[in-house]
């Protein structure tokens, strides 16, 4: 069970840090800026995500249900925090200087909120799983891995928004936005 849920997390990370994208920009400094500001700031969020998936990793599978519970808590909150951030950051940044750019702006901002929200939500179902009997908190603990799968798959296709076209390869071009570590296989 932990292992879904690291693997989902580490995804989410992955899917955040855009670094899968390969192609060049056209030179459009304008976008290359807009691209700069929002990865320079978005790394430190992406840290913190990669932070939480280590926090849950390091749960051992025999842990007490009241130290699984504490560790998915704090993981999903931090996440929950990490993406309201990211819509920050891409809110401030300003529309991309791209063909409906303020769409693409709009579209991204509402959908790393509903991720916040979503994670939050997560946050909260772990919160109200019965520590004192396994067997409730096993099967409560699935259905948060089942929702979890969801919320993943979701911001999966939310978070395409940032990655197509220019924008994507303009970001892709950025430290902020690479992945530097291994990625997870998305089985």
């Amino acid at each position: 069970m932990k292992n879904k849920f690291a693997a989902a997390l580490s995804v989410t990370a992955v899917i955040l840090a855009t670094g899968s994208l390969s192609g060049c920009g056209d030179g459009n400094k304008e976008l290359d800026a807009w691209a700069k500001t929002v990865c320079d700031q978005a790394a430190a969020q992406v840290k913190k995500i990669n932070d939480a998936n280590t926090h849950i990793s390091n749960t051992p599978s025999d842990a007490k249900p009241k130290d699984v519970r504490s560790a998915d808590s704090t993981a999903f909150g931090q996440i929950s925090d990490a993406y309201k951030a990211l819509a920050g950051i891409v809110g401030k940044a300003g529309d991309p200087p791209v063909d409906n750019g303020a769409k693409l702006k709009q579209d991204a901002v509402g959908d790393l909120n509903s991720l916040s929200t979503a994670y939050a939500n997560l946050r909260k179902q772990v919160d109200a799983l019965p520590v004192t009997d396994q067997a409730k908190f096993a099967d409560g603990l699935k259905s948060v891995s089942d929702n979890l799968a969801k919320v993943s798959k979701s911001g999966e296709q939310a978070l395409d928004t940032l990655r197509q076209g220019e924008v994507g390869q303009a970001m892709a071009k950025q430290p902020g936005c690479q992945d530097s570590g291994a990625k997870p296989s998305k089985s």
